[in-house]
């Protein structure tokens, strides 16, 4: 029974050899894309990250014969998903928005950022981000960390892929930000990733993750940007 047991781990580990080599690569190309070419931000968010996040992710699935990304997507877990991304994203949006009105000061006042047509439009926006960033960062990246480092803790596995994300992420917040601000930013995006992460171990749902990531980048835009 071991003697299976270590097999079938092994297997695993064979399967995923390119795992690491396709995923600097990934990283090199979107790294030089964004340095570049200056597209507009729907274009980066839809059909930049579908090409450099998205399609090398399919063709890995493809090629290993992998099942386990695909089934963080499983039709069955879409209510719960979405129900759960729903809560994660409202706290986060309470909490921020106390924030925002302890920093400025002043009384809390209506704002129909709902009624918008921009807002909604940024919202489909901060979806296609989720959802690409979902698909590499954890469908992807936490599922075959999972699988190839058995031996680690869950909280060597999240940190390893908040890591990731967080690598991902800070050439754009370097060319953005004041370097005065790089600093807090690049620390919010690695506790995000982590977060992000935890959630996914404990449920394995993207659904959820979509969302709470779809919410959070709407309050940052709306409370802090």
């Amino acid at each position: 029974m071991p003697s299976k047991k270590r097999k079938s781990n092994r297997s695993f580990v064979d399967k995923h050899i390119g795992f690491f080599p396709l995923l600097t690569l990934i990283f090199i190309m979107w790294v030089l894309y964004r340095s570049l070419f200056q597209f507009p931000v729907w274009f980066d968010e839809t059909i930049g990250k579908a090409v450099f996040f998205g399609l090398p992710v399919w063709l890995y699935v493809v090629m290993t014969g992998s099942r386990s990304v695909g089934e963080t997507f499983a039709p069955y877990k879409l209510k719960n998903g979405l129900l759960l991304g729903l809560a994660f994203g409202g706290i986060f949006g309470f909490v921020s928005a106390i924030l925002a009105l302890y920093q400025r000061g002043g009384v809390v006042q209506a704002a129909w950022v709902f009624s918008s047509p921009v807002y909604w439009r940024e919202f489909f926006l901060a979806m296609m981000t989720a959802f690409w960033e979902t698909l590499l960062f954890y469908s992807f990246v936490m599922t075959i960390v999972q699988e190839k480092f058995t031996r680690w803790t869950t909280t060597e596995q999240v940190f390893v892929v908040g890591l990731i994300f967080l690598l991902f992420h800070a050439p754009n917040t370097l060319l953005r930000f004041d370097l005065s601000l790089v600093l807090p930013q690049l620390l919010l995006m690695l506790l995000f990733g982590i977060g992000q992460a935890y959630l996914f171990a404990a449920r394995r749902n993207s659904y959820a993750l979509i969302l709470s990531h779809a919410i959070w980048g709407m309050v940052l835009l709306v409370h802090f940007w």
